[in-house]
């Protein structure tokens, strides 16, 4: 376990502390689905004509069981799309590395991904109906189906989308490709079923910041390194010992597992 009684004091980092703050932004809800868009936008000029990235950054760690996701080829789809939202760089790990996809599958597993803790009473909107509602993740409360099943479906729409435009699996293809995808998902032009795809969209986008920034007690945020990027102390009981200093001070995270093992 990291020392955690070693608080240190640093300079301010712009570079780095601008990244916070976006994340922080995006996290918070306060940027709009135009900024994901932007940030695949600007990617895909800098990555153009790159190969994808299945061979290389989507590597699942194969000790890990799944618990909701019976098929591969579904889980493949999701851990490449979760890193697409939150890439690896030299900010720290990406969504694979944080193992965000396993904190997504244990969720869908429990109570989550059955809506089990929402009302859930007829009568439920119709499709044309929820896409006449305005915020996307809105549309997902009004839908007849529950968050496991809008997850199978919209992923494997994904791969179904990425055989017929590019005659190659969504983990196979490109990274142009893949990016092709996610937008067209994010703007809504992919046709599920059961919500629009912006609104499967932005619960994936959700899920996944969650992943990336939750307790590591849920599956995901590994090794706190999601907590370490956005420099987050993590489940402290007190800041006495460095609330009167002026100074930024940076403290090693704890998580709730580590607070708990101390009794």
């Amino acid at each position: 376990m990291a020392n955690n009684n070693n608080p240190k004091t640093e300079s301010h980092d712009p570079g780095r502390r601008n990244f916070l703050k976006n994340t922080g932004l995006v996290v918070g809800g306060v940027a709009g689905g135009s900024l994901l868009g932007g940030l695949f936008t600007n990617q895909m000029k800098s990555d153009e004509g790159k190969k994808g990235k299945s061979e290389d950054a989507v590597k699942v760690d194969p000790a890990h069981a799944r618990v909701f996701f019976g098929r591969f080829e579904d889980f493949i789809v999701l851990a490449t799309a979760t890193e697409l939202i939150f890439p690896e760089d030299d900010n720290g790990p990406g969504a694979i590395g944080l193992d965000v996809p396993y904190f997504i599958d244990k969720q869908l597993a429990g109570t989550w991904g059955i809506n089990g803790d929402d009302y859930r009473q007829a009568p439920f909107t119709n499709l044309e109906g929820l896409k006449k509602i305005e915020k996307a993740d809105e549309k997902v409360n009004h839908s007849r189906a529950n968050r496991g099943k809008i997850f199978l479906e919209g992923l494997r729409l994904m791969n179904a989308e990425s055989m017929k435009r590019f005659d190659a699996s969504f983990d196979q293809a490109t990274e142009e490709q893949q990016h092709e995808i996610m937008s067209d998902l994010e703007a809504g032009k992919l046709d599920m079923k059961s919500i629009p795809s912006d609104a499967f969209f932005a619960l994936l986008k959700q899920a996944t910041l969650e992943g990336a920034f939750s307790d590591p007690l849920y599956g995901g945020n590994k090794n706190m390194d999601g907590w370490r990027m956005k420099e987050f102390a993590g489940a402290r009981p007190s800041y006495a010992d460095v609330i009167e200093s002026e100074e930024f001070v940076k403290l090693d995270p704890i998580s709730l597992t580590d607070y708990q093992r101390k009794k």
